[in-house]
């Protein structure tokens, strides 16, 4: 198992008190496509989780500023719909350094929970429709199944539709 899918495993257990089942993929799962293709799933069943940076007028946006959205694969997240939620000027895809730094993992990897800070976070409701997703697991080469509810739970989401 590569180190990183293994700290996410580990994390899981030691924060969530859950032992996931993480699968890896010598493929790789890095688009929504790619990972469904990947467990036989439909696309709409991939859980990925999207780093958002908010924007207020005069102020640069920073680590305090980001949030995270965890939407159906086959789903585009709305950034505009993102700033409303969260009273922003505006929102924009964060940047990937900052996202390293601050949520702990890089993009294409970044799971739904588990991360080194605490964001807000939303759930796109497709994902309640059905009784398993899968979501990132540290790396851009694993997947971890998980209950949508449950997911929710986990990374303490609002179920919100966020999406175009």
């Amino acid at each position: 198992m590569h180190e990183r899918t293994a700290e996410f495993a580990e994390r899981a257990r030691d924060r969530h008190g859950v032992d996931l089942d993480v699968l890896e993929f010598d493929a790789g799962t890095k688009t929504a496509a790619a990972a469904a293709d990947a467990v036989g799933c439909d696309t709409a069943a991939i859980a990925s989780t999207i780093v958002v940076s908010l924007a207020e007028p005069g102020r640069e946006a920073g680590p305090e500023n980001l949030v995270a959205a965890i939407t159906s694969g086959a789903n585009r997240l709305d950034l505009g719909a993102v700033a409303d939620r969260f009273d922003a000027a505006s929102a924009a895809m964060a940047d990937p350094e900052l996202i390293r730094e601050v949520v702990g993992w890089s993009i294409g990897g970044v799971p739904p929970i588990c991360h080194d800070a605490a964001l807000p976070t939303v759930l796109d409701p497709t994902l309640t429709e059905y009784d398993t997703v899968h979501g990132a697991a540290g790396t851009p080469s694993a997947l971890f199944p998980v209950d949508p509810k449950a997911l929710a739970a986990l990374a303490d989401a609002t179920v919100v539709d966020l999406t175009e």
